[in-house]
């Protein structure tokens, strides 16, 4: 049986996986995403040779990477990271140079599909996770940054280049920007400037995780959170919500934001799921941290 590659490339690690789907995932690693791509993927394409030794074995690779990032399979710069922050890897052909290590290793020519991380994750949780049965979705990850992936009639979401739900401006009390002006290096107080893990530790002196749950951080992140969303559910009207990352996924944050959703958008989108089943409209992950390295998965399937 030829197998398939998953890679979920973000910011601080790289998770890999041979599998076609939840269930069948054969094989795992992570990696530390270092300041040298080329070392870096080096190590992803050490691992799919020592699953796939056979030349032919593995059928395709699907990337969800952390961006800014080029999805767009016309383009000269496909498979690209762009510009981003993240030190070394402005302007790297992801694509191109994990292709080249493959074929280094007598793995020989294999079809790698990319796209954002977030958008994997988007199709990860419609295909097998908390997005099952709808066909537009939003999955947003609040963690070392905020970003979003969008399913639209059951297509992802891209455009000129592709969403980035983290940097849209959201309202601020007059007081929180003479206290804080955000993290953001683009935009300072952007909703990742100020609601992202690392704006949290900015802004309080300790990390997400040391956060007791009394501490009025986590109102006022609420807030945050409930703001962005207000604005994503009146732009793409989603069918749900799928709030994820390391601070997102905090159980008694989700508490928070969905009847500060409800209230911030004062019934004028006039539907059961928001007026009635929140529960079930702004929801946690249903593969937990899988969600991204699962939509890899699916989409290396697109190209078979």
């Amino acid at each position: 049986m030829r197998m398939i590659g998953g890679v979920e490339s973000g910011g601080t690690k790289t998770v890999c996986v041979v599998g076609t789907d939840p269930e069948t995932i054969t094989s795992r690693t992570r990696i530390p995403t270092t300041s040298d791509p080329v070392k870096t993927l080096g190590e992803v394409a050490e691992f799919f040779a020592a699953q796939c030794a056979a030349p032919g074995s593995l059928a395709a690779i699907g990337i969800g990477s952390f961006g800014p990032c080029d999805p767009n399979p016309t383009s000269p710069t496909y498979g690209y990271v762009t510009s981003t922050p993240k030190p070394g890897w402005t302007n790297t052909d992801v694509s191109g140079v994990l292709a080249a290590q493959m074929r280094e290793r007598g793995i020989g020519e294999v079809p790698v599909v990319f796209d954002t991380d977030v958008n994997a994750a988007a199709l990860g949780e419609q295909r097998f996770g908390a997005g099952r049965g709808v066909s537009s979705l939003v999955y947003l990850t609040v963690g070392t940054g905020i970003g979003g992936g969008a399913m639209i009639d059951g297509r992802l979401a891209h455009g000129l280049i592709h969403p980035e739900m983290g940097h849209i401006r959201i309202p601020r009390p007059a007081q929180e920007l003479a206290r804080f002006a955000g993290v953001c290096p683009f935009h300072g107080d952007c909703w990742e400037g100020v609601a992202s893990g690392p704006a949290l530790a900015a802004r309080w002196g300790q990390s997400a995780e040391d956060l007791r749950p009394d501490h009025p951080a986590w109102d006022l992140e609420a807030e945050y959170i409930a703001s962005g969303l207000h604005a994503l559910v009146c732009v793409l009207s989603p069918e749900r919500i799928i709030l994820g990352g390391g601070v997102g996924s905090v159980p008694h944050l989700l508490r928070r934001v969905r009847p500060r959703l409800v209230d911030s958008l004062a019934g004028y989108i006039a539907s059961p799921m928001i007026t009635e089943r929140t529960l079930e409209y702004v929801v946690g992950p249903g593969l937990g941290n899988d969600s991204g390295v699962v939509g890899a998965l699916a989409l290396a399937q697109t190209a078979l």
